[in-house]
């Protein structure tokens, strides 16, 4: 084969490559897929399943000594330490929304999650977050 036809159908497979990257993660997006979860504010959550009444778990993952200091109305607590001991406990059909402080131990938590093959998941972020925004937490 000539030297330049082989750079031509490098080319072509190279192009052809990057394509399909590209359509690949074009497809697997959360925004393409909504089983995928992903990050949700504060406002996102009360528009999306509060306000829409709409079924849920939402997992507070901090210790049991944060969780008793106050946390959102209508959470569980079901610590990171032993997350992965207690899937059992979570819905195979309805989404999942975890937090914690400040968002990394819920960021920890949704990948877990996620890897046990739970969808959707949603990474509320951190509690901190959540207060400094106007919304309450109980005891």
């Amino acid at each position: 084969m000539k030297p330049n036809r082989l750079m031509l159908i490098a080319a072509v497979a190279i192009i052809a490559a990057v394509a399909l990257v590209a359509f690949t993660q074009m497809n697997t997006s959360p925004a393409a897929n909504s089983t995928a979860g992903g990050l949700l504010s504060p406002a996102g959550y009360q528009q999306q399943f509060v306000s829409a009444a709409a079924s849920h778990i939402l997992v507070d993952v901090r210790t049991p000594e944060e969780y008793a200091e106050g946390h959102i109305a209508g959470s569980v607590n079901i610590p990171l330490q032993g997350l992965e001991n207690r899937l059992s406990e979570f819905p195979t059909d309805r989404p999942i929304v975890v937090y914690c402080r400040s968002g990394n131990r819920s960021a920890q938590a949704a990948t877990i999650l996620q890897g046990a093959g739970f969808t959707p998941v949603y990474d509320l972020g951190g509690i901190i977050d959540w207060t400094t925004q106007g919304y309450s937490i109980v005891q």
